[in-house]
Formats: structure tokens, C-alpha cells, sequence
């Protein structure tokens, strides 16, 4: 990747060799999804499934206790792997059926729900994981508003249907009470737990019988009309009628199936399956591909942006550094939202203003990649990233376009970043300055420039834990961390003359950010409300404003 002088214009020859009906039917192609869940609602599991089905992996492995836990294909890292957790997203594209997949895999856990709200930036689709037993959970509720704000179709996968669980019409009842959300069942289960037989499918009319086989092992899936006389040799008949009744309440009371509704995240399918025995992912994955909606238009600072534009154009929505420890990489994720991509194209670069040669372009696959030569909307490609971007930055040919940015949210615990070895600074300096570009965690400093230990802003715990981790193991710096006893955190919006303004005040800390912005860290919720008692025209965010056209400080 060069950078080249920006009276140079980004090339358009590239972007008119391809005809509008082939740029039309590669759009079509595309599908574009993030998983959503709280965290041991069987995410990692589903996502190996659907990368079997798409001939992406050969063999899926079961998540097992942590001590014997086979590698997974999305969770690459280290930590993640000693842990048994996702903790950072990846991309994983795949073909299945003439369509090309792009599954946005994102942590489950809390602590790094900053990095999911980045991945869903880029999905144009969301599947949101249920445990059967636990319905709804914290970090579903909160990803789900995610979804919300922007408009994602929702698709709902209520999982681990041959374990022990609530009852279907409760679960449905559930997400349409506490999310405001239609449902519409797919399919229908058939008991659950050790008495769990499989599903009604709705549409075909047809019962999928379940076969219980050893874990980690495709359960075979055997289809039956309604009606067919060996029902009644397969399947209890107190068990068939009770979900043949709940199937007609479900007639005469529930949704109506609306294609526009579910695009309009208003109305959400519902499917009933096993992703560990892989019952039921296959239907899902056929049913999600005819109703999920393909590449859609995306904001910009000149109005919406057409898929089916000539120009290319995309934005990074997540940054990641080494990769491959090997050779210390970092690797921006772009998402294509526009035209044609292809490896060697020159782009300008909004933020800057640059005019960047994109030589060698990626195929995400979780850690492994290989050279990309074109990509379509809804394609995401990974670029070499020597430090020249951000996330939230656009690249594009044509006419000047800039995409919404990517805010950053308030965080709630707060802790300085000692290095007590002087002579690994140099090291150290490196290794939180990539960490705080990629958004594995937010950096402060203190006002007094004479203190140079960063402080660590973040959600969780575990987020602290990663850098420290990570800073040992990728950048071999030993680390301390020191708690601040602050919670809250809130970004001044008329910036440091606003803050003169009122003069001196009290019970809180002032800190700039990245951005050399100012940030006031509370104590406590009650200590924030006094400050706004005190100084109603003081202006205080939650979320930190999009910045463009400039770069932030490194340590």
C-alpha cells in the first residue's frame, strides 16, 4: 500500500470495466450477516455449522470444557482459545449456493460490546442466538438495540432445543414483550429436552424428525408429511398434538409472515434447532438466504450511497494488529459499500485527503487470508495498515463521499497503564498506541503532560485483562494496571473553552482523550447529576463526537 500525492486523481478506468449488469448480479450475490448472543449461547458452535454447509471447513470442532477445547476456526486468538470465549470479531466469507457469504462473527462477551456495535456498522443482517433455557439475556437485550438503531433485520435462532428449556410460546412471548418485536415461527418444536423429536416445518407441512446421535455429531434429519401414517410410530401422539395446537394458537393469534417487515426489522423470523448436533442449521441457513436482504445503501455526507454506484467505495469499521504474530501486522477491515474493488486500484483516502495504491488487498478468513483481486458490496476486504487509518474512515473514487463515523461509547472503569521496566518503553508506547487504533480498548491521558502512564478506559474487566495480555504476549512488555475509582465517564461538547468558562469544579477529573479532547471522569452517577445541578449550560456527552480531517496523538 503507497500513499500517493493527492493532486494525483484516483483512477476510474478500473471502475468502468465492469457493465452495470454484471456489477448488478455480483450485488445480488451477496449476503451479509453478524451474529448476535449473550455470551455460552452456542455462537461460536452455529458459526462453525454454517461455515461446514459452506464447504469453508471440513470438520466442525465442539466446543468442549476449557482445558480440552479444540481450536476453533473465528477465535483466533490466544486468550480466546485458553478461555473458551469470542473476544474480538473476524470475517469469515464463504459460497454457499451461488451466494457469497460475509459472516461478521462478534464477541459475546459484555465487556467487549464496543467492538460488536463496530461489526454491526458493516452487516447489512443480524441472527440474534437464544439458549432455549435462558431466553432473552442481558447482552442480547443490548445488542438487539443496536440492531434497532439501525434498521437491521433480525433473524432469531432459539438454540439447544435437546436440552432442558422454557416453553416455545413463552420464549415468543418474551421477545415480543421485552423487545417490542413481532415473531414469526419458521418451524415449531416437537417436545424438548430428552423428549425433544424434532420440528413442524411450516411451510413445507412437513415434520423434521430429530435423531439424538454422540456430541459434536450431525444429527440426520428425516422429513414426514402431515398426516403421514409412521408419525405415529416416530413421535408420541400427546407430544405431536400439543405442538399441533400451539401451531394453530399460533394461526389464529400470531404475525403474519411479511417479507417487508422483516427487512424492516419490525418483524423477526423464528427458528428452532441444535447447533451442537446441527439440527435445524441447515434449513435455517436455506430459509435466511431468500429472506435476508442483500447490500443496502449506506449514509454519507452526500446523502445515501447506492450499491449499484459506479464508484467504489467503503469504510473501516475495525482495525486488528498481529494477526499473524509472525510479522506483526495490522489489518484494517473495510466493507465495500459501493462499486467495484479491485486489487491495485488507487483510492482517495477522506480523512487526509491522500491518495492511497491498495496493492495488496485480503480475503478475511478469521486469521488466515489470501490476495484479493476484486470485491463487491457487502464484501469485506482487509487492508496492510501502516498506521494511516482510522476507524470510521472512508475510501472512495469518484465524487468525494464521507461515511457516518463510528462513535465511541462511555466507558465504565478506569485504570493507569504503569510500564515498570523503563527500558521497554519504546515497546510499550507501540504496543498501546496499535491496541488503542484497532479499539481494543479507549486510551485517556492527564492534562498534566508530565504524567506520560496512559489510562485504560473501558467496558469490563476482561478488556483490561486483554491488553495487559496481549502486551505481554504480542509486544513482550510486562504491564501494571492501577484502578482510578471512577465509573463515568462524559466528553465536554464545546470543548476546553466550555470548560474555562465555568471555572474551576469539583468532584470529578478532568482528562483529554485521543483527540486531545476534554473528558470529566465521575465518581459515581450521583456526582454527574451534581455537576449538571450546578452548571446546567455545561454540556456533557456520553458518546464521543465523530472527528474527521484529523489525527489522534499516540502516547
Amino acid at each position: 500500500m503507497k500513499a500517493i500525492p493527492s493532486n494525483n486523481n484516483p483512477s476510474k478506468a478500473l471502475q468502468e470495466e465492469i457493465s452495470e449488469n454484471d456489477l448488478a448480479e455480483a450485488v445480488d450475490r451477496r449476503r451479509n450477516f453478524a451474529i448476535i448472543s449473550h455470551p455460552d449461547a452456542g455462537k461460536t458452535t452455529l458459526t462453525e455449522k454454517l461455515l461446514l454447509y459452506g464447504g469453508a471447513i471440513q470438520q466442525a470442532g465442539a466446543v468442549k470444557a476449557r482445558g480440552e477445547q479444540r481450536k476453533v476456526t473465528s477465535d483466533w486468538m490466544e486468550l480466546e482459545k485458553q478461555r473458551g470465549i469470542s473476544i474480538t470479531s473476524t470475517v469469515l466469507q464463504f459460497d454457499y449456493k451461488n451466494i457469497t457469504i460475509n459472516l461478521l462473527d462478534t464477541p459475546g462477551h459484555q465487556d467487549f460490546s464496543e467492538d460488536t456495535y463496530r461489526t454491526l456498522a458493516a452487516a447489512d443482517n443480524a441472527v440474534m442466538l437464544e439458549d432455549a433455557a435462558k431466553g432473552l439475556e442481558p447482552q442480547t437485550r443490548k445488542l438487539f438495540e443496536v440492531c434497532r438503531l439501525r434498521n437491521i433485520p433480525i433473524f432469531t435462532f432459539i438454540n439447544k432445543m435437546d436440552r432442558p428449556g422454557q416453553e416455545p410460546l413463552s420464549l415468543l412471548d418474551e421477545i415480543e414483550a421485552e423487545l417490542n418485536l413481532a415473531t414469526w415461527a419458521v418451524n415449531w418444536p416437537i417436545g424438548s429436552g430428552d423428549l425433544f423429536r424434532g420440528v413442524i416445518d411450516r411451510h413445507a407441512k412437513e415434520i423434521v424428525l430429530f435423531t439424538r446421535t454422540e456430541r459434536g455429531k450431525q444429527s440426520i434429519e428425516r422429513r414426514l408429511k402431515l398426516g403421514d401414517p409412521e408419525i405415529k410410530d416416530l413421535v408420541e401422539e400427546e407430544l405431536l398434538q400439543k405442538a399441533l395446537e400451539e401451531l394453530e394458537l399460533l394461526e389464529e393469534a400470531g404475525s403474519e409472515m411479511d417479507l417487508e417487515l422483516i427487512r424492516a426489522g419490525e418483524l423477526t423470523p423464528v427458528f428452532f434447532g441444535s447447533a451442537m448436533t446441527n439440527f435445524g442449521v441447515k434449513p435455517f441457513l436455506d430459509t435466511f438466504l431468500k429472506m435476508a436482504q442483500g447490500p443496502v445503501a449506506r449514509n454519507s455526507s452526500d446523502g445515501p450511497v447506492d450499491p449499484m454506484s459506479k464508484s467504489f467505495s467503503g469504510f473501516v469499521f475495525k482495525l486488528q494488529a498481529n494477526m499473524d504474530p509472525r510479522h506483526r501486522d495490522r489489518v484494517a477491515f473495510v466493507r465495500v459499500c459501493s462499486g467495484r474493488f479491485q486489487k491495485d486500484m488507487t483510492v482517495r483516502h477522506a480523512r487526509t485527503g491522500k491518495n492511497i495504491r491498495l496493492s495488496r488487498p485480503q480475503k478475511i478468513f478469521a486469521q488466515d487470508r489470501a490476495v484479493v483481486e476484486d470485491a463487491f458490496p457487502g464484501d469485506v476486504i482487509g487492508l496492510n495498515n501502516p498506521g494511516m487509518f482510522a476507524i470510521g474512515d472512508t475510501l472512495y473514487s469518484g465524487q468525494r463521499i464521507e461515511y457516518e463515523g463510528i462513535p465511541c461509547f462511555s466507558p465504565e472503569i478506569f485504570s493507569w497503564l504503569r510500564n515498570p521496566n523503563p527500558s521497554s518503553f519504546k515497546n510499550f508506547r507501540k504496543g498501546v498506541n496499535e491496541l488503542r487504533e484497532e479499539g481494543a480498548v479507549q486510551v485517556l491521558y492527564d492534562v498534566d503532560q508530565s504524567k506520560r502512564d496512559p489510562i485504560l478506559a473501558a467496558v469490563g474487566q476482561l478488556q483490561l485483562d486483554v491488553v495487559q495480555h496481549r502486551l505481554e504476549n504480542e509486544y513482550g512488555v510486562e504491564t501494571r494496571i492501577e484502578p482510578m475509582g471512577f465509573q463515568v465517564a462524559r466528553w465536554v461538547t464545546g470543548g476546553w473553552s466550555a470548560l474555562e468558562d465555568i471555572g474551576r469544579i469539583f468532584n470529578c477529573k478532568t482528562v483529554r482523550d485521543s483527540w486531545q479532547r476534554p473528558v470529566l471522569l465521575f465518581k459515581n452517577v450521583w456526582n454527574l447529576d451534581q455537576l449538571k445541578e450546578e452548571h446546567p449550560e455545561l454540556e456533557l456527552s456520553s458518546v464521543a463526537p465523530v472527528v474527521s480531517g484529523v489525527d489522534p496523538i499516540a502516547l
